[in-house]
């Protein structure tokens, strides 16, 4: 690849003009909007910024569910100068206000189900919030910035006297180390992590994807976008790579249950499929192992000859559950179901697993599903090395250390934790397990980071779910487990405490249930509890005296 990493704005402004007027940005049974309409919305938004008086370097935060207009604002965001903070908008209030407050943000874009729950006196420092479905202003506190909005039509009008045209598409250039995005990786203040994201990870992750799907993908052809837009793995697969290849891509702007996501593909039929393990599992569960549950089916996959027969009828099903046009789908995330990936290795279906981190924007290793192998996670990515930090790395577990054109510069306001992960010879430290075999492949033996997945690609730190239970009444211990796509706590009460009290054990479940309810209110709602389990003993430790957690991961609940 001739490219340097600093061509990643000039991917956006080729993409406008190559792809003018072909379909770019569809909200699902919605609006949509051709690449020259982004190119008009951009310009626009340029103008606004401008006579708002923001620089260059300037952060502008957007929280809101996915849509086009969310799309339009981070391109435009990226191709003014400014530097993007995008927020997961299923966090609380509380943390969105907190990250809008670290991140320095001088404007926040918010959208319909945030705005109500948000208070703008909370965040004293931002000086105005736009409404992502119309770019009307709810906030003003310059002067400047109402004139603009209020005007913005009449200057754009003014600049543009006859008519936008492809030419007038005119982006300026990033430097490679120069910072795109912070990407929080958590939304609490104590946890809190800005990832420093230059252009360099931003150009390295979409020329990835371009060598690897470059052929596989075209324009025009469709892309369904299921995963937060402000998760990296969404960003970088489900839409930049997809935008700047000219394809078309649809958002699916309410929560994507099996119904809808059954509907969306089989209208849209994309032609690549970009996942968490979850949705797959669940459309699995849900449309294809109900039909081999029977008595006869079970009989037959057992008789060799037409077992072939059955698997190829079963990789049909499949195949046409996710619109029968793909060329694969490419799950990341977490950790596979193994029996659900032995089913689906069974069949020949054209599965692969990647692995990646926001450190890395995020991608870190992948294959094609062609040499992929089961229990893997690919190999390292181009521009991108992997090893195992123990003295037998294909056989002694270790610690996965990366390097490479897709790490980040550092955390945010935050040197301890960057100089915690990233080493004076630029290797940054998972603090994810595993080990790598002789071609090259990595298999991941589990997470010190503990980190959970939701069922839509948000990280879940279950110690920071277990540092707000560990506070509610009569909770002396607890870890936090997932089964499926559901959380359940397990405590250990203070039984001395509660029997005090006056508790019996019916007292103390109604107790738990009350605490269940209360941290609820506390978290996001991918991170609410479906359960507590009271312990009876207390839970295994380590020397350290730290909880041995990979004891109670199958934990019954």
């Amino acid at each position: 690849m001739e490219q340097t990493y600093s061509d990643f704005i000039g991917f956006i402004q080729k993409s406008l003009t190559d792809n003018w007027d072909l379909d770019a940005l569809t909200d699902y049974e919605g609006t949509t909007l051709q690449y020259k309409d982004v190119a008009r919305k951009i310009e626009k938004l340029h103008i606004l910024f401008e006579n708002a008086g923001v620089k260059e370097g300037d952060k502008i935060a957007l929280c809101g569910r996915n849509s086009a207009n969310w799309a339009v604002a981070f391109l435009a965001t990226l191709s003014y100068g400014a530097v993007a903070v995008p927020i997961l908008h299923e966090f609380k209030s509380t943390q969105v206000h907190d990250i809008v407050n670290h991140s320095e943000a001088r404007l926040l874009f918010v959208g319909d189900l945030v705005w109500p729950t948000l208070n703008a006196d909370e965040m004293p420092h931002l000086e105005g919030i736009v409404y992502i479905p119309d770019y009307s202003l709810k906030v003003s506190r310059t002067e400047q910035l109402t004139q603009a909005r209020e005007h913005l039509n009449e200057y754009f009008g003014r600049k543009y006297p006859k008519y936008f045209r492809k030419e007038h598409v005119q982006y300026r250039k990033a430097g490679s180390e120069e910072l795109a995005l912070i990407n929080y990786t958590s939304g609490t203040t104590s946890n809190s992590k800005g990832v420093l994201l230059p252009y360099r990870a931003l150009w390295s992750n979409l020329a990835f994807a371009q060598q690897e799907l470059g052929d596989k993908l075209h324009r025009g052809d469709h892309v369904i976008s299921m995963l937060p837009l402000a998760h990296m793995y969404g960003m970088s697969f489900e839409f930049i790579f997809e935008f700047m290849t000219g394809c078309h891509v649809f958002y699916l702007t309410r929560v994507p249950s099996p119904k809808i996501i059954f509907k969306a593909f089989s209208e849209i039929k994309p032609h690549i499929v970009i996942s968490v393990p979850l949705i797959i599992e669940k459309i699995i569960k849900k449309s294809v192992l109900p039909k081999l549950q029977t008595p006869s089916m079970k009989v037959l996959l057992k008789l060799p000859f037409i077992n072939t027969k059955i698997r190829e009828k079963v990789r049909e099903q499949m195949v046409a559950a996710f619109g029968g046009r793909f060329y694969e789908i490419i799950v990341g995330g977490a950790a596979f179901n193994s029996e659900i990936e032995e089913f689906l290795h069974k069949i020949g279906f054209n599965y692969t697993v990647g692995y990646g981190a926001t450190e890395c924007a995020p991608i870190i290793s992948y294959a094609d599903w062609k040499e992929f192998k089961p229990g893997s996670c690919g190999k390292a990515a181009p521009r991108m090395e992997v090893k195992i930090n123990s003295s037998d790395p294909q056989n002694e577990v270790g610690e996965i250390l990366v390097r490479g054109a897709n790490v980040m510069l550092g955390y945010f306001k935050n040197p301890e934790a960057t100089a915690a992960v990233l080493d004076k010879d630029g290797w940054y430290h998972t603090g994810d397990l595993g080990i790598i075999d002789e071609d090259g492949f990595i298999y991941i033996r589990g997470r010190s980071k503990n980190m959970l997945l939701g069922a839509s690609g948000q990280n879940i730190y279950p110690e920071e779910i277990e540092d707000k239970l560990s506070t509610l009444p009569y909770v002396s211990e607890c870890v936090v487990i997932q089964k499926s796509e559901k959380l359940y706590g397990l405590v250990f009460p203070d039984f001395d405490e509660a029997q005090k009290a006056g508790l019996d054990e019916e007292g103390l479940r109604a107790v738990m249930e009350q605490n269940r309810k209360d941290l609820n209110a506390m978290v996001a709602s991918y991170e609410q509890l479906s359960g507590i389990r009271i312990m009876q003993e207390e839970f295994e430790k380590t020397p350290k005296r730290s909880i041995k957690r990979f004891l109670y991961e199958n934990a019954e609940v």
